[in-house]
């Protein structure tokens, strides 16, 4: 029961929870950045080329055309697909980064800690200083 109570303080720290809730705001969007580059800057720059930006092959070998109207047996470098993905990452990068630099700035800068008060006399120097001021009357 011990490593299972650890386990559930270890899951419930703000830190594994943001990291979770970070992972799936992630993925989502990843899933916009991909539809935005394959919907919106792949057919941009397909027109430089007069092609779709995914569909950009090198052919290193010529394959065959079978009776159901299929490519068999060619062999390419898909680089096109490739390109896509580069671009889906450097998006996502590059957000990811200025998010990451948004929140460093709004965070509060770390006061330093107060100096610590000089220490005063103890309570047995005080006691000496009575006695002789008094000695002296």
């Amino acid at each position: 029961m011990g490593m299972l109570k650890e386990f559930k303080d270890f899951a419930m720290k703000g830190n594994l929870v943001d990291i979770a809730v970070g992972f799936v705001m992630g993925a989502a969007f990843k899933q916009v950045v991909t539809s935005f580059t394959g919907g919106i800057v792949s057919p941009l720059i397909g027109l430089i080329f007069n092609a779709d930006l995914k569909d950009l092959k090198y052919i290193a070998k010529e394959g065959v055309v079978d009776e159901a109207g299929k490519v068999v047996g060619e062999v390419a470098i898909l680089y096109g697909d490739f390109l896509t993905n580069v671009i889906d990452f450097i998006i996502v990068a590059f957000v990811m980064f200025m998010i990451v630099k948004g929140l460093n700035n709004m965070k509060k800068k770390e006061e330093p800690a107060p100096a610590a008060a000089p220490a005063g006399p103890s309570q047995e120097e005080l006691l000496a200083q009575i006695r002789d001021l008094l000695a002296k009357k």
